[in-house]
Formats: structure tokens, sequence, C-alpha cells
């Protein structure tokens, strides 16, 4: 009976870790075979009042780049502000853009100056009760627009149910290092399901780099969660839309040391226990139809690797004598860590070692994140990766 337990759980977390990396992407190309006709549609003659806000702490060294960046996106100057939420920033950041300002008299740009730091959310929540225009685009510091990134989102909300649109995050370093490598390799799997989940009915998170809501659907999110990922469920579970538009542009350094990419992951997971099922509700497929599957497979799956990796390897290691399958898939395990263990002690440079390594650290954020929710270390701030900068 002992043995039959531990084989049922060696089954069930190679299930969750086979979905989320390898059936749920193959399925839904699949889905996308089925639904290659479907296109969302753009209106660019919708032309509502935008205000572009960007949340700054400490970004002296690309704050001046990113004001005059958004200041010369192809959209109506008469329907566009600018806004920058200086989560109180201790360098130079709020006398650049200051400066910036009386540079620039004819130019709607505004600062608020976030007096307590409590992290992004909370300088977004603050800034957004000055904004006065219909729809809201938030991008990061770091994050350079295209020209017509603007004019994209705004047509991507051609009907009343879609209330939040992303845009596409383009890594600029790709070919910089394994660390950026391999991200990108990620990123791009990444943004192939969120346009197809997109085409079908509705996205399970945006991303920070650019992304737009009406403002009168703005959400005031609790300090710890990032609006990125929170505004897509919100919306879906209110029976609306949250799609991406991979014509809208940004483009944006990834993290070029394994150290700035993994304090990254880390900070992502910092809400990852309660985003494994945030709302029970997700589960009714008959009223969330295609979103319920879509967070099952692209979140819920992805979110219990951490746990599912070391079930899998102490249910293995318990039942390894049951036949000669089990031992192959012991020594498949073990040898897959010592890969990464290789790379990191010996920087071994080889794609697949590369892969391999890349993954190990993102499950070992995810371990990370959960020790500091349970030791109540989880913070809604974090320290910018300069290899980004």
């Amino acid at each position: 009976m002992v043995n039959i337990f531990f084989i049922v759980i060696f089954y069930i977390s190679l299930f969750i870790i086979f979905w989320a990396m390898v059936g749920y992407p193959l399925s839904m190309k699949l889905l996308d075979k089925l639904y290659q006709n479907r296109h969302p549609l753009k209106d660019y003659k919708h032309e509502p009042t935008v205000t572009i806000m960007v949340v700054a702490h400490n970004e002296e060294d690309v704050i001046k780049d990113k004001l005059q960046n958004i200041i010369n996106l192809d959209y109506p100057k008469d329907k566009i502000k600018y806004l920058i939420s200086s989560d109180n920033s201790t360098d130079k950041t709020n006398e650049i853009v200051e400066e910036f300002i009386k540079q620039h008299p004819n130019e709607n740009v505004y600062l608020h100056k976030v007096k307590n730091r409590l992290g992004k959310t909370n300088a977004q929540n603050e800034a957004q009760k000055l904004v006065d225009t219909d729809y809201l685009v938030m991008t990061d510091a770091n994050s350079i627009l295209k020209s017509d990134s603007i004019n994209e989102l705004m047509a991507s909300f051609s009907s009343d149910d879609i209330s939040y649109v992303t845009g596409k995050l383009v890594i600029t370093n790709n070919n910089s290092g394994s660390v950026s490598n391999s991200e990108s390799g990620y990123w791009q799997k990444d943004l192939k399901i969120r346009e197809i989940e997109s085409k079908i009915q509705t996205i399970t998170a945006g991303n920070g780099a650019l992304y737009a809501c009406r403002n009168s659907e703005y959400i005031d999110f609790d300090p710890l969660k990032s609006h990125d990922s929170n505004m897509p469920r919100h919306f879906a579970l209110l029976g609306k839309r949250a799609i991406c538009n991979h014509d809208a542009i940004a483009y944006e350094k990834a993290g070029e040391i394994i150290g700035d990419e993994f304090k990254r992951k880390v900070r992502m997971n910092r809400r990852i226990l309660k985003n494994i099922l945030p709302d029970i509700k997700i589960l009714n497929i008959f009223k969330y139809k295609w979103y319920t599957y879509f967070y099952f497979g692209h979140r819920t799956c992805r979110y219990l690797l951490w746990l599912s990796h070391v079930l899998l390897l102490l249910s293995n290691f318990i039942i390894v004598n049951e036949s000669i399958f089990y031992a192959f898939t012991l020594m498949g395990q073990v040898l897959f860590y010592i890969l990464a263990a290789i790379k990191h002690l010996f920087n071994f440079n080889h794609k697949l070692v590369n892969i391999v390594y890349y993954y190990c650290v993102t499950i070992i954020a995810q371990w990370i994140g959960v020790y500091n929710i349970l030791t109540g270390k989880a913070k809604p701030f974090w320290e910018k990766a300069e290899s980004t900068r």
C-alpha cells in the first residue's frame, strides 16, 4: 500500500511537470490550427485620451531616455499625457524628470513623488488617482516603446468586453550570453502561447513592459500583487477579456547575469502559493470555458513545479526497486541535476546544459519565493537588475 501511494505521487508529479512544459504548449499548437481563421479585430480610428504611466525607483541611468522615447511616440499630442510615479527615489531620478519638464513645457509631463516606498503596484495606485484620461498605459522605465505602440494598444480596444491589452516585449540582448539567450528562448515560446490564448478567449497574464486598460476599470490591488499578472485574471472572472497585441512593441534587455535573473524570478514568485488557485471559481469550466483550461495549464501547473520536482524525486527513490522503468527515471533525474551542477560549478557552455541550468534556477527561485512567503519575507519592492539597464 505504501508503494502504491508513492507510485500515485510519482505519476501525478510527472504529469504536472510534463503538462506545464510539454503537454500544454503542444495542445495550444493544436488549438491554434482549429482557430487559425480567428484574429482579434483592430480599430485604428479609436484614438481616446491616454496617460502613459512610468513607475521609477532610482532610475537615473535610463529615465531621460525613457522620457524622450514616450514624448516622441506617434499619437495625437492633444490626447496624450505622461505621468512619472517616482517610488521614493533617492538618486537623481526626480531632478532629471523635473529638469525635463522645464525643458519641454509644451509636453504634458507630470511627476508624482511617492513618499513611502511600497513598490510598483502602490506607486501605480497612488498615481492613478491623478489620471483624468480615458485610458491608462503602463510601461517600465527601462523599456523603449516602438513609435506606434500606443496606436496599436488603443486599436485593440475594439469592443466593450476587452478590458486589458498587453504588448509584446522584445528582448534586445538575446545573444549576449547564456542567461539572456535562455530567457529569450523561453519568452518566445510563451509569447506564442499568449497569442493563441488571446485569439481564442483571454490571456492568463500580461507583461509589465507595456499594457493598457480603461482608467475607469483600474483596480487598486494589494502592493504585493502586480497589475500585469492580476488584471487579466480579474477581468476574466468578470466575464471580460484580456488580450495581447504583439504589434505593440516594447524593447528591453534581459538579465545577463544569472544573479540578476534569479532575483527577478524570486520577486515574481512572491505570491506563488496563492496564485496556484487564487479563486475556486476558476474551476467552473462551464462559466469560464477556455480560461479554466488556460489557467490550469499555463499557471497552476507551472506554479506547482517547485513541489512536483521534489515529490517526483523522493517518490522515485522509494519505488526505484519496483521495476527497471523507475530505475531509468531516477537515473534521468539525477543526470538532469548533475548537468545543472556542472554548469553552475564550471560554467560549462553548451546549449542543452544552459537550458537545464536555467530551468533549475527557475525552480529554485520558486522555492525561495515559497520560503519568503512562509517566513513573512515577501516584499512588494525589489532592487533593479543592473544588467538590464
